[in-house]
């Protein structure tokens, strides 16, 4: 029913808000972008937390979960190829593994995975909002209390942010929560950023009315989205988040020239999950 509606995720909101330009490349104009380390390495990391809750409780330990690390690369070479280049040699990426399985064992400062059963893994949820915009995501772990309390919990392999960016990130988990609460009619208790790398949690406990703030404000980045299709201007954002872009050639903020906008932008500009 919600497939060929245009959708919203979080990520792809908060995207736009930093740099619409970017968004543009991403999301219409699709253009290729080079995998980095950092970014395979966390989708490594959330594949192999993702895979720990499968083994019974008493085998989740940090030495099972460094176990799993192996077949996950496998699995996740043979679905993107180009993870392979992402390495000079064998030996370089024999370092850079080592690096996620430091990351994978940090994971058990945090929380002892042999006490947790989780409700829901990798939990996709779209609702349809009354506007015609589909908003969706996906959730990376949903624990629930006896009670029948919900925790919302996602992993960040990277630092925690800074204060500036700190407000973007509980967007994220607002989103999700916002789409639990309409998809399912239950307020989640608490939502976390588990920053596995650092062992830093964030921590918030929402209530109705932020939800509904953040509801309003998705649909305010969406009509910002339509807006700037409309009128064809995307915008660059403001450094020092272009750092790390791979489209700085493209950016008139670092002296370079868009392409020409696709005649058919498809999908639409907000129809991709990532």
């Amino acid at each position: 029913m919600t497939s060929e509606a245009p959708s919203l995720s979080p990520s792809r909101a908060a995207e736009f808000v930093m740099c619409p330009l970017r968004y543009r490349f991403r999301a219409i104009d699709r253009l290729p972008e080079p995998p980095s380390a950092e970014a395979v390495r966390g989708t490594l990391v959330h594949l192999v937390l993702e895979r720990l809750f499968d083994l019974p409780a008493a085998e989740r330990t940090p030495a099972a979960a460094v176990q799993l690390l192996a077949p996950a690369w496998q699995d996740l070479v043979a679905l993107e190829p180009e993870c392979l280049d992402l390495h000079a040699d064998d030996e370089e990426r024999d370092r850079w593994l080592e690096t996620a399985a430091a990351i994978v064992e940090r994971y058990f400062v945090l929380e002892d995975p042999r006490s947790i059963e989780p409700a829901e893994r990798e939990l996709f949820l779209e609702h349809l909002h009354e506007s015609g915009v589909v908003l969706r995501g996906i959730i990376d772990r949903v624990d629930a209390a006896p009670d029948g309390a919900l925790r919302i919990v996602d992993y960040k392999t990277g630092r925690p942010p800074g204060e500036r960016y700190e407000a973007a990130a509980l967007f994220q988990l607002r989103f999700y929560a916002l789409l639990l609460w309409r998809t399912r009619g239950v307020l989640p208790t608490v939502l976390q950023l588990l920053y596995v790398a650092d062992g830093t949690v964030l921590s918030i406990a929402p209530d109705a009315d932020d939800l509904r703030r953040t509801e309003q404000r998705a649909l305010a980045v969406w009509r910002a989205i339509r807006s700037a299709e409309a009128s064809g201007e995307w915008l660059p954002g403001e450094r020092p988040p272009c750092s790390w872009c791979a489209y700085q050639a493209l950016c008139p903020a670092w002296g370079g020239t868009p392409p020409p906008l696709p005649a058919t932008p498809t999908p639409r500009a907000a129809d991709v999950l990532s």
